[in-house]
């Protein structure tokens, strides 16, 4: 399981609208192989050098995305994110999106809930709402 603050997603996909506003649209994590897809509001959850979601808006030149680490799998706070990582998105790199308004209104829908949650099984990803201490 990992986890995501709710402020910070937020932050994540508010951060993504304002580049794409600002920059012309939103960046597909394809690398142009599949045009049109997931080229909408949303955040991309990554995994490589840690686990972290990031916001997809295209960027100005020279600009970066806003990246959020999760509080489990962060290298720069976490002796055991590579552990972590491995035991919960796996061995490989890779990315998956994430629609920000479907996510918003799962998020709307607790208004007490603090954190995004995600959860790896076998052969699915689920993502919910939580509260925490």
């Amino acid at each position: 399981m990992l986890t995501f603050p709710i402020a910070s997603v937020r932050e994540v996909i508010a951060r993504g609208r304002a580049d794409a506003e600002a920059n012309g649209g939103f960046r597909n994590p394809y690398y142009g192989l599949l045009p049109g897809k997931d080229e909408q509001p949303g955040l991309w959850l990554v995994g490589d050098h840690g686990v972290y979601i990031l916001s997809n808006g295209k960027l100005a030149d020279g600009a970066k995305a806003l990246v959020v680490f999760a509080e489990e799998c962060n290298p720069t706070s976490n002796d055991d994110w590579l552990d972590a990582k491995r035991r919960t998105f796996g061995g490989d790199d890779g990315v998956d999106f994430i629609d920000a308004e479907r996510l918003e209104a799962m998020i709307a829908a607790s208004p007490n809930a603090t954190h995004l949650r995600v959860v790896f099984l076998a052969d699915t990803m689920q993502i919910s709402v939580v509260e925490r201490a």
